[in-house]
């Protein structure tokens, strides 16, 4: 018989050249779920990406720290314990500006794919 759950205890880190931690625990890099992706990440003081468009929706939530949100030239701000979900194909940046480091979960469905997050060139 087949377990009826599965426990991860060695999520897949994405290899990154700008100081963010990504640890997916389910999705496509970790157990090939094409569904939804579920990752914890840190990002460093200082840390940002470029606008992206993805085919995907975003809920973020956050575990310390501030995040910033650039959607649709609308800045917000989110703190630990808030949380926010962005529909798929909105133009948004994600940052973080601020002084310390940021901590928080990221759920996409379907999954985060490199091949569906349209991230613009700098």
């Amino acid at each position: 018989m087949s377990k009826k759950y599965q426990v991860q205890k060695s999520p897949f880190v994405v290899p990154t050249t700008d100081g963010k931690l990504i640890e997916e625990h389910f999705g496509r890099a970790t157990d090939g779920n094409s569904q939804v992706s579920i990752a914890h990440m840190i990002a460093p003081p200082g840390w940002s990406e470029p606008f992206q468009t993805p085919e995907f929706d975003e809920y973020t939530y956050i575990i310390r720290g501030k995040k910033q949100f650039i959607i649709d030239n609308e800045k917000v701000i989110l703190e630990s314990g808030q949380s926010i979900k962005i529909k798929k194909n909105t133009r948004v940046q994600y940052a973080n500006p601020f002084e310390s480091e940021c901590e928080y979960i990221a759920i996409c469905l379907p999954a985060f794919s490199m091949e569906y997050v349209h991230r613009e060139e700098l």
